[in-house]
């Protein structure tokens, strides 16, 4: 059985967490907390770690899926070099930024969610995972002859490729037997009354 690639979780976890802490910051900020600035706090929080989780990692055994839009923002974490590709370095980070949105009751259910990512993170850094991007795979162009084929000469629906070969003529001598049409030895009259 393969191993757990628990990056993909804890990206996964950490996508979610930040959609979570921008919609607590908007309630709390909208309905005028007494603390509101940590709303505020986590609308901007959420929308960081959004950006900077939306890009999957490339995973190391099979194919990744890469999410709608991913090829360019792919780019923008890949400009920040080792400190987005590190799990640990993301680990702390992602429980940096859970901690003062904490202190918020529409905030707390996003920062639950970020300090579990951050944790899954850890588990993955701890297990030697880092982020590498998904790379477009270069497309083979095909060889001109090879491509092109003969049209079919039968009109559908044909028969077997095996019911299709066509004796040649020498074997019709050798056999006696004519590939064409056969005649019928009972003459065959149409009278209409």
């Amino acid at each position: 059985m393969g191993q757990i690639e628990w990056a993909m979780w804890a990206n996964e976890q950490a996508l979610a967490s930040g959609l979570i802490l921008i919609t607590g910051g908007i309630v709390a900020t909208a309905g005028q907390f007494t603390q509101w600035y940590f709303g505020a706090y986590s609308i901007v929080a959420g929308v960081f770690v959004c950006l900077l989780e939306y890009p999957r990692g490339k995973r190391k055994k099979g194919s990744t899926m890469e999410r709608c839009g991913q090829k360019y923002m792919t780019k923008v974490v890949k400009l920040f070099g080792p400190l987005t590709r590190n799990y640990y370095v993301r680990a702390f980070l992602h429980l940096g930024l859970s901690v003062p949105a904490g202190f918020l009751l529409a905030t707390i259910l996003g920062t639950a969610c970020l300090a579990f990512s951050s944790a899954i993170y850890l588990l993955a850094a701890t297990r030697g995972e880092q982020w590498t991007p998904i790379e477009p795979k270069p497309k083979e162009r095909p060889q001109v002859g090879a491509t092109i084929k003969q049209p079919p000469t039968n009109p559908p629906p044909r028969p077997p490729a095996e019911a299709r070969k066509k004796p040649s003529e020498e074997e019709e001598v050798a056999t006696g037997v004519p590939s064409g049409p056969q005649e019928n030895p009972i003459p065959v009259t149409d009278e209409v009354v």
